[in-house]
């Protein structure tokens, strides 16, 4: 009798702890004050960035001939002794736009770019992905996101693949280490 007497109360006290924790109304004010600010951050880092991207230009175009304009490209670099710097990513990509803006905005770095570089903007988007053209340089952004940068040589020959990732700072980009890149990878003499 003893033993049934103690396994109700166990049972029975059991029950009562478990539908105060229930009920208390601590617990669903703790719930909810951690979750709304984590949400609400969330929220206005995404209305944030929205806005950032609706001021940046639009540098990448879904509509163009990838291959056809980087064949063109080799041509010229070939004529002005010039390497081509190919950007990939998109106009959905905040970093991407970042980082255009970010070498059009400095003069040391645009510098660096004319006198050196061909530029491209190769597009990878929902409504044009250049599967040939990024299969012939070996998918990069499938293995280091975006952006990525393709360097050819004046022969058109990849020279350099480089993620971006080890270029920023903060929201942005280091100067140095994107200059040091520009003038690792221009043309040699």
């Amino acid at each position: 009798m003893k033993k049934l007497t103690l396994i109700a109360f166990l049972g029975l006290s059991t029950f009562a702890f478990s539908q105060d924790v229930k009920n208390s109304p601590d617990k669903g004010k703790q719930k909810t004050a951690l979750i709304v600010p984590t949400e609400q951050k969330e929220l206005d880092a995404k209305k944030k960035a929205a806005e950032e991207k609706a001021k940046l230009p639009k540098p990448y175009n879904p509509k163009a001939d990838a291959q056809a304009d980087i064949k063109k490209l080799v041509a010229q670099a070939k004529k002005e002794g010039k390497n081509i710097m190919i950007q990939a990513g998109g106009n959905w990509c905040i970093w991407c736009l970042r980082f255009n803006n970010f070498v059009q905005e400095s003069p040391e770095l645009k510098g660096i770019v004319d006198k050196n570089f061909l530029y491209y903007h190769l597009n990878f988007s929902p409504d044009n992905k250049n599967e040939k053209v990024f299969a012939q340089y070996d998918n990069p952004g499938e293995k280091y996101g975006y952006p990525v940068f393709i360097v050819l040589d004046q022969n058109g020959k990849m020279i350099k693949v480089q993620q971006s990732d080890v270029f920023e700072e903060g929201k942005g980009y280091s100067s140095e280490k994107v200059k040091e890149f520009f003038n690792t990878w221009k043309p040699k003499g």
